[in-house]
């Protein structure tokens, strides 16, 4: 067994700050993919919804593969080169996002064939580095100083969301097709950049993982384990609800993704920058719900705990969707951003306090199958997001039949969503509420396994 590493050998905050800064580098390039492009494709190209909504579901499903290119770092000398390439990779995929773009208002198959090729590379470079990134955490970060990093990075991602729609949203206007692919380009060669000055010296080379030499009996368990364990976890009560209630939520979570932004076009009449900015107003009330989360439920002080945040985020959300659901009979007077916000804030707090309480449970259950039961929880969050996306998207499109007004097809997704998350509250209370009695919150006590943010990097 390695001996574990002196505290010398462990990350300050100042090295998890810059570990955060490959998080916002990550966020920076994805939110243009996912967000911008799909919104000039719905609204400027006056393409089906559902076209960008499979293009990210793929992205997602190719999330699958996270596990052997977990395997892959953790078999080589280090994982810097695996992270910093999936952030090349990823940045060839946005770019490629935003030439499919402008081909398909010109050529349509030759663009939907590049926009699949772009959404693969986008699937397989979030994975490659988001996986390795998480990894190097867990293995470079105190185990007292888990939760607050994972709190730290995933919010610097978030930061990335908001200065990459702000600072692109200027650009972007007045619009074309030339302006979208050299801000998306530019975006991901900064992102490079900044990533690999990041990590620069802040991994220890370490030697080659030896499984299958070393170790037989590792090597036959690596080879045909892997059903048994995710079998064996899924039979534990606690894991299998908590799963569904992620599964649920994420779908609520994630279904306003790619429908938020066309909304905002059809029903108030905004620009592609301007519904570009409005995307990081979100992002920004989704900053501002971590942070009072992550405040508020310290033990010192103690306002709130985990469940009760996670649940009363999901509530909130509801709330908010039913926002969005008035925003859509009253455009263009409703206060639109201040809507947009408090759904942000609301999706914030669920977020952060369900990544603590999820943190909190790894360890729960027989034997140390941590890992395990992180991937099963990462498996249902990016299959619920996939799904949501598309789901929201084809839903809108299919309601656009019956309705004379665009913007009310998007309003009954929006109240379909509310409606999801007054189930992962139920949901909720039920499945955290059974370890409450038995497992202080996740900021009281170190919390030893990974922190998965509940997105795709």
């Amino acid at each position: 067994m390695r001996p574990a590493p002196s505290d010398a050998a462990y990350l300050g905050w100042l090295g998890i700050i810059r570990m955060g800064l490959v998080q916002t580098a990550l966020g920076s390039i994805i939110v243009l993919t996912t967000s911008t492009i799909n919104r000039v494709m719905v609204v400027e190209l006056a393409l089906a919804a559902a076209l960008p909504g499979a293009l990210v579901a793929w992205h997602y499903a190719l999330q699958f593969l996270r596990p052997r290119w977990g395997y892959g770092s953790d078999t080589g000398g280090r994982r810097t080169p695996w992270i910093i390439l999936g952030i090349a990779i990823l940045g060839l995929g946005g770019t490629g996002a935003a030439l499919s773009v402008a081909l398909l208002a010109t050529s349509f198959w030759p663009g939907i064939a590049l926009a699949i090729l772009a959404f693969t590379l986008v699937g397989i470079g979030v994975g490659a580095a988001g996986t390795s990134l998480l990894a190097l955490l867990a293995t470079q970060v105190h185990p007292d100083r888990r939760a607050p990093a994972a709190t730290i990075v995933w919010m610097m991602m978030i930061a990335g969301f908001v200065v990459t729609t702000i600072i692109a949203s200027a650009y972007l206007d007045p619009f074309s097709m030339t302006r979208l692919v050299t801000v998306t380009a530019s975006v991901s060669v900064i992102a490079l950049v900044v990533a690999t000055l990041a990590l620069w010296g802040i991994e220890p080379a370490r030697k080659a993982a030896r499984i299958i030499e070393s170790d037989p009996k590792a090597s036959t368990e690596n080879a045909t384990a892997f059903r048994t364990a995710l079998s064996e976890v899924w039979d534990e009560p606690q894991a299998r609800r908590f799963t569904i209630f992620v599964f649920v939520s994420m779908l609520a979570y994630s279904m306003q993704d790619l429908i938020l932004e066309p909304f905002a076009g059809f029903a108030f009449g905004l620009t592609p920058g301007e519904s570009t900015k409005l995307a990081g107003h979100q992002h920004s009330g989704v900053f501002m719900g971590m942070a009072l989360v992550a405040i508020a439920a310290h033990p010192r002080v103690g306002f709130g705990s985990l469940r009760t945040w996670t649940v009363g985020g999901c509530i909130a959300s509801a709330a908010a969707l039913l926002g969005l659901v008035l925003a859509g009979l009253f455009a263009p007077a409703w206060p639109l951003t201040g809507t947009v916000v408090l759904l942000g804030f609301a999706n914030g707090a669920f977020a952060v306090a369900a990544i603590g309480t999820m943190m909190g449970l790894a360890g729960a259950g027989k034997e140390k199958r941590e890992g395990i039961r992180m991937g099963l929880w990462g498996a249902a969050q990016a299959i619920a997001f996939g799904a949501g996306g598309f789901v929201g998207a084809a839903a809108a499109d299919l309601i656009r039949g019956f309705v004379t007004e665009p913007a009310d097809a998007f309003t009954v997704v929006f109240a379909a969503e509310a409606m999801l998350f007054i189930v992962s509250a139920i949901l909720g209370a039920r499945a955290i509420i059974e370890t409450s009695t038995t497992q202080k919150p996740v900021f009281a006590q170190p919390v030893s396994g990974d922190a998965k943010a509940v997105t795709t990097a």
